[in-house]
């Protein structure tokens, strides 16, 4: 008995079926994928001449016409790359969702040996550390956020982006910290180590007597006097510590840990800073981060509040 569907009807079925498994890739799918499929390299080439699909690379197609979203060039980037590429370091968080942090490529790690021809706007790197298990399970390949935290702290241009990527990922609740410092473990041996290390430090939040311990030691090495650490002052709200406190004119200098620019801590700080400053003090905020990436403008800053101090009461 002669089948009732023609060879037209069969091939815009296939390209049905290709339009929904591209549908879970942002509209891109791989030639293996496509042929995988049940579609032949004669399909692919009439739909590309029809201009129904556009190719996007050596070994991708779009199942459409067009403009590529950001996640499909992710898709495209990895596609590439070949079948165990994945995205890694700043470009793993912004497929996970991060926002606000600017690339400049698209980075993409593959195993040592592998062979990748390059596209534009990729950066495709041969990497040792690829383990099955930093990767996740779903969506575009890419490395877990900890995981991409971590190297793309270690392979930032500065300490200053370094720091930023790193916190962005914490307030951004993609990980935390604590998850960040586990994955850090893994790491040996890179110039960033220690820096990254003193971070992860900041952020977990448990380390504010450390920032006080070096801003303490920073005004030593810079001829500041040495201030009061932990002086206990009382409010409407009871009892609190200033972190460090000249208090012979009236400065004070509060450390700030990540968790200061939470909501349940926004309110608390304004309200001291608000009694400080109704006493007559000078408050500057000093944020650890600040300490990490741009130390020598707020210890500027500290030593312009204490000589203006120093002249009032003079």
């Amino acid at each position: 008995m002669t089948s009732s569907v023609s060879p037209a009807d069969r091939r815009r079925l296939r390209r049905r079926q290709a339009a929904e498994l591209a549908a879970e890739q942002h509209g891109v799918l791989s030639r293996r994928q496509l042929y995988a499929a049940g579609i032949t390299r004669a399909e692919v080439y009439a739909n590309l001449r029809a201009e129904r699909w556009q190719r996007t690379g050596r070994q991708t197609i779009a199942v459409h016409t067009g403009p590529l979203t950001a996640r499909a060039r992710e898709w495209v980037a990895v596609l590439e790359a070949g079948p165990r590429a994945c995205l890694d370091g700043a470009s793993a968080l912004v497929a996970d969702g991060l926002t606000g942090y600017d690339l400049d490529l698209i980075r993409v790690s593959v195993p040592r040996g592998a062979k990748v021809f390059g596209i534009p706007g990729v950066d495709n790197r041969q990497s040792r550390r690829l383990r099955a298990d930093d990767l996740v399970g779903s969506g575009v390949p890419r490395t877990r956020p900890e995981v991409a935290a971590v190297r793309a702290a270690l392979w930032a241009r500065s300490d200053r982006q370094a720091a930023l990527v790193l916190t962005m990922a914490v307030q951004q609740r993609l990980t935390t910290a604590e998850i960040i410092g586990r994955a850090m473990l893994a790491v040996r041996r890179d110039r960033r180590r220690a820096f990254v290390h003193a971070v992860i430090l900041d952020l977990l939040g448990g380390v504010r007597s450390l920032g006080e311990l070096e801003v303490a030691r920073e005004c030593r090495r810079r001829g500041i006097p040495e201030p009061t650490r932990q002086v206990v002052r009382r409010g409407d709200a009871g009892r609190y510590y200033l972190d460090i406190y000249w208090e012979e004119w009236g400065v004070v200098v509060e450390v700030d840990g990540i968790h200061h620019s939470w909501a349940n801590q926004v309110v608390g700080d304004a309200l001291r800073q608000n009694n400080l400053a109704l006493s007559g003090d000078v408050v500057l905020r000093l944020p650890l981060l600040g300490l990490r990436v741009a130390p020598d403008q707020f210890f500027a800053q500290i030593e312009a509040a204490l000589r203006a101090a120093q002249r009032r009461t003079a």
